[in-house]
């Protein structure tokens, strides 16, 4: 059914445009190719009081099982440029491109600063949502600006990377100020240069390669090559991609929470200095950002996927219709026939589990959608280590 002179749809079903797979019907539904498109549809809900979410490519998303009451408005809206600006190239990319089309083109030009986002599901318009990152980088560092329509102030507005408050796998479309803004378009500044080679496993992937002087293209084939072999590019014929990437966040801690956990894990634990890379100096992959705020100094990164592995929860886990990737312990699967529920509960048990044998709060990377006040999904999103019967800290 079209609603009066927009396309907009009724009782439309989600869970097949989530790579998840789980979740309810939308209220109400329509696809926006356009930038007037979205005004649109702003004005229709703000006529009505009836909320909207946007939907993107679906790939870091759990949608409840009763869907979401409102609009839910699926960005398309395609475009792919590049301009000079000095020693710097800007990319322009539409919300509704496929991220990693934008990445793909940018390495074929030669310019570095995403290489090893490779590989990563969804669309530009989610990537300053999540600061995405994977690999040593993060798109902070190169986003110039957002374009995006400003719900408050009823007008398409720029809001450049200083007030985008990004910190790690966080901005404020995500945690200050979400819904306000429905993002239609960014704007990267890549550079000529060295790509980004941090992460050993991404060395150790070149070094066996026998690529001594890596480039962009060569980083970004090791990345795609790394996440393949652990379920994290979207495969149809691979039920271990039928996730949302990493469930989890990898925790940001002090040196004695560090040493607590080796303490009780009996062990080293692998653990790293964590150095915002938009404020690594020695890096020469991509302009340098200003105006994002850094966690306390002397702060080091634990890997989740350790973390859950320690806590006796291994890759190839079920329960149920869920379970946790056989490749990876960060990815939480749909292995047919699930529910949101049933993803929740495991991601809980997950949870739970880590914080009851190293007292860490695991926070997840996916937005939840539809699900109101579910205590188990603010559980989830805090930084509590118990949880009581009713949802509350014990």
């Amino acid at each position: 059914m079209v609603v009066e002179s927009l396309p907009i749809r009724e009782r439309v079903p989600l869970a097949a445009m989530t790579t998840l797979g789980v979740g309810g019907a939308a209220r109400w539904f329509m696809t926006a190719t356009t930038v007037d498109a979205v005004v649109d549809a702003a004005h229709w809900c703000h006529e009505r009081q009836i909320p909207m979410w946007t939907l993107g490519g679906g790939s870091n998303l759990v949608v409840s099982d009763a869907g979401f009451p409102g609009l839910v408005l699926r960005i398309a809206i395609k475009g792919i440029t590049f301009e000079a600006t000095g020693e710097e190239t800007r990319l322009s990319a539409g919300a509704g491109e496929s991220w990693d089309d934008v990445v793909a083109a940018a390495v074929g030009r030669g310019f570095a600063g995403v290489e090893c986002l490779s590989g990563i599901p969804g669309t530009v318009g989610g990537t300053p949502v999540q600061n995405v990152g994977a690999y040593g980088q993060e798109v902070a560092k190169t986003i110039e600006s957002v374009t995006a329509f400003d719900s408050q102030r009823a007008a398409i507005v720029s809001i450049p990377n200083s007030d985008c408050e990004f910190t790690y796998r966080h901005s404020q479309f995500k945690s200050a100020s979400p819904g306000r803004f429905i993002i239609t378009g960014v704007n990267f500044l890549l550079r000529e240069g060295s790509p980004a080679v941090r992460y050993p496993e991404v060395r150790a992937s070149l070094e066996a390669a026998a690529i001594a002087a890596p480039t962009v293209a060569d980083v970004r084939a090791a990345v795609l090559a790394i996440r393949r072999r652990k379920g994290m590019v979207v495969d149809e014929h691979d039920p271990d991609s039928r996730s949302v990437g990493s469930f989890f966040m990898n925790p940001i801690v002090s040196p004695a929470q560090r040493d607590q956990v080796a303490r009780v894990a009996e062990e080293d634990v692998p653990s790293y200095p964590f150095v915002d890379p938009r404020r690594d100096v020695s890096s020469n992959e991509g302009p340098r950002r200003r105006g994002c705020s850094d966690p306390p100094d002397q702060s080091v990164k634990l890997p989740a996927a350790w973390l859950i592995e320690r806590s006796g929860l291994h890759k190839g886990y079920t329960d149920g219709a869920v379970g946790i990737s056989s490749k990876h312990p960060l990815a939480i699967i749909n292995r047919g026939g699930a529910t949101a529920r049933d993803v929740i509960r495991l991601a809980t048990h997950v949870k739970r589990t880590v914080a009851d044998r190293f007292g860490i709060a695991l926070r997840p990377e996916p937005i939840f959608v539809g699900f109101g006040e579910d205590p188990l999904v603010r559980y989830l999103v805090s930084e509590m280590t118990a949880l009581g019967d009713n949802g509350s800290r014990r």
